[in-house]
């Protein structure tokens, strides 16, 4: 009798012990709403890194009335030949303006400085990249609205001179003098549209460098 009270209490009652259902696997929550970037601007990146560029990406921003940064990094420092070169003042730019921008630094600008004036360019001062605003007396929007022109206005060197557009385009030593033409002629080699004092007085005091595809050197 007792054997087959024990036997009872082990059987499970009708509608008793089963096994409860797992709950619902909830698909993994992505860590970013930013898309991937495109085969274009990945090849462009790398080569931005190939540039030896400390940069950051930036998160994608349509502004409207056609002002965006789209494609955009923030660049942190140019590493040229044996030395490491800051900019200033430079908020979002297109990869496609970062990349030969980089190269302009390290090529065109650092080894002319050495080359012209015996310092290597610690700095390189601008006047910003992205601006919503048009192209001065016209209705056409800027390379500046998308973030795909620098505006340079000066570079400081190791020794601790600072050669500026304004100031030493026509009023520099011949040294001085040369070195900007130098680096101005580089740029127009690098970007689609390079202006500078040579072109009008709304430039007197910076090269304008825009990676727009043309082919306009001023």
């Amino acid at each position: 009798m007792r054997r087959i009270l024990l036997a009872l209490i082990f059987i499970a009652p009708i509608g008793g012990c089963i096994d409860r259902p797992e709950p619902p696997r909830q698909p993994p929550s992505r860590t970013s709403n930013r898309p991937l970037p495109t085969p274009q601007l990945r090849q462009c990146l790398s080569q931005l890194s190939a540039n030896r560029a400390i940069f950051t990406d930036v998160a994608d921003r349509f502004y409207g009335n056609g002002c965006a940064t789209v494609g955009t990094v923030k660049l942190a420092a140019l590493n040229t030949d044996n030395a490491t070169v800051t900019v200033t003042n430079l908020g979002p730019v297109t990869c496609g303006v970062a990349t030969p921008f980089a190269a302009w630094a390290r090529y065109g600008v650092d080894r002319a400085a050495h080359q012209i004036l015996g310092s290597r360019v610690v700095r390189i001062e601008t006047f910003g990249s992205y601006s919503c605003r048009n192209v001065a007396g016209t209705s056409r929007r800027s390379g500046h609205a998308t973030a795909n022109a620098i505006d340079v206005a000066a570079f400081v060197l190791g020794d601790g001179r600072r050669i500026s557009v304004l100031d030493d385009w026509s009023n520099g030593t011949p040294a001085e003098r040369r070195f900007l033409r130098v680096v101005h002629d580089s740029a127009c080699k690098r970007f689609g549209t390079t202006l500078g004092p040579g072109y009008n007085e709304a430039h007197a005091n910076h090269f304008h460098l825009e990676a727009d595809g043309a082919d306009f050197c001023r």
